[in-house]
């Protein structure tokens, strides 16, 4: 072997370079650092070890001191092209000696094809190229670090394993993709990190990694190295159950949770995944919902902002507990049956710091244009869905949720505010798009985009739309034009009937079209009817203090009015809480007032709940033609003056149908007479005034348990039932089974 050349800091002159490595802003690391040819005969390792005494290069035989670079952290070794092989750094500090790789001999481990489809915006699964990968790379254990930041001048890993030095791990820009990468060996589970990104103007930004699986909970706000865990995996069974639950023509009704609020333990404690598992999924299956709906999860600072600020859009909270936690949580869902939606945002995200915002030093996630780029309802930033490699990173995400999960589906949050550009603006505070529009068009692309990936890599899934508009085809499929959405909710519905719910039984009758409005629409999208937490915070108070009149009337008029939604074409959805009529608004700061259930007006509300979900699940006439015109159909829409709403509900065989009748006033009405198709036996299969349930108990049919319907006209049918109305009640009647004619 040549022997070492002593005086390299004199036959090389590299002040510029050291110079750069001090200030922390190196572009282009690999092109000095690491082992480089100087000549045909020799080579050079170079190292920059911030804090050390020495440093020394350990070969295959032996081990060799390198010189350090006059007044710098800069050491060099120079030996003899032949002698090189692979090599360990054995480093010197004042209190301690540490052998380890250099990080500047390894090279990139990018896969350069899944850059291409990142930079052309169709990377389904961006999340596993893009962040931080424990991987075995050239025999050696370590994490791969990779970052979209494409003007960036410099980008450096900062984390404990470094103590936060920024001129430590410089990392590799990859010119084509705009993507630096890094390859760390030898670091652990549950170590923070960041990027260190230097801009064009020198600012200096630290930023958590966007695809991290793991964060820190506020006031924290670095990423932990996290192990991707194996994707959970649908037996054949558990397949078919949510293909079934799904379904167009299955009864569905989600209940909405908060997890940091559904309940808390002593000491204010958020329940754990592990005991939300136990005690949520098991109160879901007693009250008989078919799906669990959570609000959002992906990491996020600010607990006021409820998750809709989120900054870790791949990492599952921590307030609950560890991935493996959650993985816990959602497996017990599928052994349960239940299904399990969460809320996803992709309209908007938070300005903290250390996101999205201004990523690289420019407006690289979102629009630079405020008119295009800043939402002025939610002081957050709009994603630049134009930008191929946004769509990249919101189609992946949407992804890792449904695959790695293999959740049921995602409540798309704020479509509307997505669909247009003039969202929530005046005139002159938006930008038209080329066609003159106000239509945002690549927001459009990106949710036909998610959608039609998402369906297609996860066959019985839901993807559910929050879009309060006109909007047309938002459930259509995208090849006819629509955004391909499978389900959306209904916020005409939700105003409308709450309105009228909220007046008084006196004026109601001047109202009566708030109620029957609704099936003008019913059947232009696949709706599900949300009575949801934005109905119950921001001084609009309860859904039980939004009914008028006395207490007794309050809870009537509320099991009258669930009734009335679980009869209504249409899936339901309902937060938690108002299955109990809690009388306070929704608190994220505290548990639902459990303590209510002591008193029966409250038992009575709950069990209204439970018996609606039963009867829901059991009748088919109640949800297999939601979509269907032939569904359904009014026999007095008109009868305002006593507010008395009647109408039929049937199944796909014709003659298996419910009859509905909703008296909306504190009047019992006697010798009701009411319309039928044709003759039979009925039976009551609810009444909102029963006593079980905290009602007056009038007896609809009197005596009789299965009244018989004579050939007396009435709403146009040549048969009819005489009943006894409740105040304040609705009432299901269904066609006794063995009188079903086809």
């Amino acid at each position: 072997m040549n022997s070492i050349v002593r005086k390299t800091a004199k036959s090389q002159h590299y002040d510029q370079q050291v110079n750069a490595l001090k200030r922390g802003c190196f572009k282009d690391p690999f092109s000095f650092l690491g082992l480089h040819a100087i000549s045909d005969t020799h080579s050079e390792i170079r190292c920059y070890m911030p804090g050390a005494t020495n440093l020394s290069i350990k070969l295959a035989k032996q081990t060799l001191s390198c010189t350090r670079y006059p007044d710098s952290d800069l050491f060099i070794l120079q030996l003899s092209n032949k002698a090189i092989s692979a090599y360990k750094l054995v480093v010197d500090y004042s209190d301690c000696q540490v052998t380890c790789e250099d990080v500047y001999r390894f090279e990139s481990s990018l896969d350069n094809s899944a850059m291409y489809l990142f930079n052309e915006g169709t990377l389904e699964h961006a999340y596993r190229h893009l962040g931080a990968h424990f991987i075995d790379f050239r025999g050696v254990a370590g994490v791969r670090f990779s970052v979209w930041a494409p003007n960036a001048s410099s980008v450096s890993v900062i984390g404990e394993f470094n103590h936060w030095q920024q001129n430590q791990h410089f990392m590799r820009l990859n010119p084509a993709s705009g993507v630096w990468d890094l390859f760390i060996p030898e670091l652990k589970e549950g170590q923070c990190y960041k990027f260190s990104i230097t801009t064009v103007s020198g600012e200096v930004l630290e930023k958590a990694d966007p695809f991290a699986f793991k964060m820190q909970q506020a006031p924290g706000t670095a990423s932990v190295l996290q192990r991707r865990p194996a994707a959970i995996k649908l037996t054949d069974k558990m397949q078919c159950q949510r293909v079934k639950r799904n379904a167009i023509d299955a009864p569905i009704s989600i209940y909405e949770v908060h997890l940091g609020s559904w309940q808390r333990e002593e000491g204010d404690r958020y329940l754990t995944y592990q005991e939300l598992a136990q005690r949520l999924i098991s109160y879901v299956t007693e009250q008989g919902f078919t799906h669990i709906q959570l609000m959002p999860i992906s990491e996020f600072p600010y607990d006021g902002s409820w998750g809709y600020q989120p900054v870790g859009l791949f990492a599952p909270t921590s307030r609950f507990g560890g991935l493996d936690d959650f993985r816990y949580f959602v497996e017990q869902c599928h052994r349960a049956d239940i299904g399990l939606l969460i809320d996803w945002v992709p309209g908007h995200f938070p300005s903290d710091p250390h996101g999205l915002h201004r990523f690289d030093g420019t407006h690289l996630f979102e629009h630079a244009d405020v008119r295009q780029g800043f939402h002025p309802d939610w002081n957050t930033y709009i994603y630049n869905y134009d930008r191929p490699e946004v769509r990249s990173f919101l189609v992946a995400n949407a992804m890792y949720w449904l695959e790695e999960f293999a959740i049921d589906g995602l409540r798309v949050d704020a479509v509307a505010s997505m669909l247009y550009l003039d969202y929530s603006r005046e005139n002159g505070q938006w930008i038209p798009n080329k066609y003159g529009g106000r239509e945002n068009l690549g927001a459009i692309e990106c949710l036909k985009q998610v959608n039609l990936r998402c369906y297609a890599n996860n066959p019985g899934i839901m993807m559910v739309a929050e879009e309060s508009t006109a909007w047309p085809g938002v459930t259509r499929q995208v090849n006819h034009d629509g955004l391909g959405f499978g389900y959306k909710w209904n916020m005409g519905w939700m105003n409308d009937s709450l309105h009228y719910m909220q007046r008084d039984p006196l004026y109601r009758q001047h109202h009566h079209h708030e109620l029957t409005f609704s099936m003008v629409y019913a059947y232009s999208e696949n709706y599900i009817l949300p009575l949801s937490h934005d109905e119950v915070v921001h001084g609009k108070g309860s859904l039980i203090e939004k009914m008028p009149g006395d207490d007794w009337q309050k809870f009537a008029n509320l099991r009258a009015y669930y009734a009335f939604m679980w009869a209504h074409p249409g899936k339901k959805l309902l937060f938690m809480g108002s299955e109990i009529a809690q009388r306070s608004e929704w608190d994220h700061d505290q548990s639902i007032d459990w303590h209510l259930l002591e008193h029966l007006s409250h038992q009575g509300v709950q069990r209204t709940i439970a018996q609606l979900n039963k009867v829901y699940r059991d009748v088919p006439a109640l949800h297999q033609l939601d979509t269907e015109p032939s569904g359904f159909s009014w026999i007095d829409n008109q009868n305002a003056q006593q507010s008395i709403f009647s109408f039929i509900r049937f199944a796909k065989k014709a003659s298996d149908y419910v009859v509905v009748i909703s008296n909306l006033t504190p009047t019992v009405y006697h010798d009701y007479y009411i319309g039928v198709p044709n003759s039979g036996e009925f039976e009551v299969i609810l009444n909102t005034d029963d006593e079980q349930l905290f009602g007056s108990g009038v007896q609809v049919c009197g005596q009789s348990a299965k009244p018989t319907s004579t050939a007396t006209p009435c709403h146009g049918h040549q048969h009819s039932i005489k009943l006894s109305l409740p105040a304040l009640a609705t009432v299901y009647l269904r066609r006794v089974a063995d009188e079903f004619i086809d």
